[in-house]
């Protein structure tokens, strides 16, 4: 896959966990914050260098010629709605989980008969949205090692090429790709991180990941 221009909506350990792995794959990678001056994203950009760079919600969107979604999903509308009207025909990866934390653990605020990718894909009609990156957490979404071979990165969309593109990145990471379908198929990715979650609060390690067996 040839270098890109990629924005990032999110200023937390999966935005820059991400951007620093796309950033080592050549790209030139912007992180956006609500404020332009957020010292995260700003201590980021001087860390990674030439090619990283921070803004606001609305740089970062307008930057990327691919945008990640990497916001907390309390926050998702609002950093889209802050974005402005930068996504037509760009295509979206849709790294959130639509998590619910109300009750103590996490449970899906929307489910089984609708996704938060599903929800995205309808807040920007115009952009091609994919879900990836949202069943593992961010210390293995780059570069992923285990003893037995690299996991599998579950990801959907309605849009072929964009889950093409999307699925270059996820193998340039190190990782397997598995294409579930549809963004309908958020129903049943989602889903992938409460157990994900699960399995490590009760092993008490968060040093896992998930792979299709295959014969």
């Amino acid at each position: 896959m040839s270098q890109s221009k990629i924005g990032i909506l999110g200023s937390g350990d999966v935005a820059q966990a991400l951007g620093r792995g796309l950033v080592a794959l050549g790209h030139e990678v912007k992180l956006g914050a609500r404020e332009a001056t957020n010292e995260k994203t700003n201590a980021w950009a001087k860390e990674r260098g030439a090619r990283a760079s921070a803004g606001t919600f609305a740089d970062a969107a307008a930057f990327g010629d691919i945008v990640f979604l990497c916001t907390l999903w309390s926050g998702t509308k609002n950093a889209l709605d802050l974005a402005g009207p930068s996504f037509d025909g760009k295509v979206v990866v849709d790294v959130t989980n639509p998590l619910d934390f109300s009750t103590g653990a996490p449970r899906l605020a929307i489910g089984l008969t609708d996704s938060g990718g599903e929800q995205v894909q309808r807040w920007l009609p115009t952009a091609k949205v994919v879900k990836a990156f949202n069943t593992v957490g961010h210390a293995h979404m780059v570069n992923p090692d285990f003893p037995s071979g690299p996991p599998d990165m579950f990801l959907c969309g309605d849009d072929e090429a964009a889950k093409a593109t999307v699925s270059g990145i996820c193998k340039k990471l190190g990782w397997g790709v598995v294409d579930a379908g549809g963004i309908d198929a958020s129903r049943l990715t989602e889903p992938m991180c409460i157990l994900w979650v699960a399995y490590g609060m009760r092993t008490q390690s968060f040093n896992h990941a998930f792979k299709l067996l295959r014969k």
